[in-house]
């Protein structure tokens, strides 16, 4: 389902989708402008319109943002590109997660890196982490922040203050990368 947006003299097309397991309505705006809100299955449409709506102008500012800031790193990169990007990932990521397990001597099952088009990185119940190639991209201590971050979810898997206590123990700035890596 589409929406039009239409702020001024701007109209800016939105997909409307549901998904069973969002609890609540989420808007993403994606590189290149496209608009996404993502509703819970009970929601309906006609609300979810409302929210759109009602968020007009941040969504503006956001695909302002984006054009004001070009990424920098590649938009498109071919299969061979992201193979060595991957592996230097990888490296640079394994280097990084061993300088910080000292601190916590968490098992690691599998590092993986991955292109994920909306996150920098996850963990699995498994102790599966998974990393976003563009990490490669990113000043040091913000890259530092979501190795941590997701290497913390090996010992306390959700965004308590445990967690966050896990987190401070060896990025005790971390509440300003935090901020940092939102802008």
């Amino acid at each position: 389902m589409k929406h039009t947006i239409i702020f001024g003299a701007q109209h800016i097309d939105c997909v409307i989708k549901k998904n069973r397991r969002a609890k609540q309505a989420r808007l993403s705006v994606y590189p290149g402008g496209r608009v996404v809100l993502t509703l819970p299955w009970w929601a309906s449409a006609k609300a979810g319109q409302k929210f759109i709506d009602s968020k007009a102008e941040w969504v503006l500012d956001k695909i302002k943002h984006q054009a004001n800031h070009a990424k920098a790193w590649p938009i498109k990169i071919d299969k061979q590109e992201y193979r060595a990007y991957k592996e230097q990932a990888l490296r640079f990521i394994g280097e990084r997660l061993a300088h910080f397990n000292q601190a916590y001597n968490f098992k690691i099952k599998r590092i993986s890196v991955k292109k994920p088009a909306t996150r920098w990185g996850s963990c699995s119940r498994l102790g599966h982490l998974n990393f976003n190639y563009r990490l490669l991209w990113l000043p040091p201590a913000l890259a530092d922040y979501i190795i941590v971050h997701e290497l913390c979810h090996l010992g306390e898997l959700n965004h308590s203050p445990k967690f966050w206590r896990l987190v401070e123990q060896t990025l005790p700035d971390y509440k300003v990368l935090r901020q940092e890596l939102k802008k």
